[in-house]
């Protein structure tokens, strides 16, 4: 009907029949089978103003299990790494959230939507510090990780470049060493999907090197990462 509202409007008066056999003609099903974007389409289209966050697990030298919580912007692929504990229970994931609300709160564009899948560890008061600061809560589907897929790539990234390589010693130990690899993440390390560009853009470039310019390097977590920068 809505096709014949608008062809009446251009002066064209179509039946209803002649209207759906050129768009069975054509392969355009019915309305209600094309009612919005796929997912990729939705998220690329409102990446500046979604947020991502998840959960992944390091082990100490004596076997004991540190949880530890993250977000991650989707459009600049910046991480915030919220805590690290071995006892994520509700009250802090609660004390979690509302710290991540106030640092969130720093970036330019408004935040509208929060993805995040449907572990247990997710309660509803973790969602409500969200939804009283009007962000949308979308949950993944059950055992869909692509429909998470910049936050579980994160999660693969961080464990090969840095956790696997080291031994940590407790909660202290692995969140220091995860404070030094998302500075790094973010401000040093090139991203494919960013055009080869680091997340956060450091308030001062380096300056463009010429043949005769002096590299230095700076190595982070005891040289496990190498950072490049022209000698000023």
């Amino acid at each position: 009907m809505r096709i014949r509202g608008e062809l009446l409007k251009l002066g064209r008066d179509l039946p209803i029949t002649t209207i759906r056999d050129i768009l069975r003609r054509a392969g355009i099903g019915p309305s209600p089978r094309r009612d919005g974007p796929s997912w990729t389409e939705f998220l690329r289209a409102q990446a500046t103003t979604i947020v991502a966050c998840d959960f992944f697990t390091a082990y100490t030298l004596w076997g004991r299990v540190v949880y530890v919580l993250f977000f991650i912007e989707l459009s600049t692929r910046r991480v915030h790494v919220a805590g690290c504990t071995a006892n994520p229970d509700s009250a802090w994931i609660v004390q979690q959230a509302r710290n991540s609300c106030l640092s969130l709160d720093q970036r330019t564009e408004p935040l509208r939507f929060l993805i995040h899948d449907r572990d247990s560890k997710f309660s509803g008061a973790f969602d409500e510090v969200f939804s009283t600061e009007g962000i949308e809560i979308i949950k993944t589907p059950i055992r869909s990780p692509r429909a998470n897929a910049i936050a579980e790539r994160w999660i693969r990234t961080v464990r090969a470049e840095c956790l696997d390589w080291l031994l940590i010693a407790g909660d202290r130990h692995l969140h220091r060493a995860l404070r030094t690899y998302v500075n790094h993440y973010n401000q040093q390390r090139p991203h494919r999907g960013l055009d080869l560009k680091a997340p956060q853009i450091a308030p001062t470039p380096s300056r463009e090197a010429s043949p005769c310019s002096t590299i230095r390097r700076r190595d982070r977590l005891g040289g496990l990462i190498h950072e490049y920068q022209v000698a000023a």
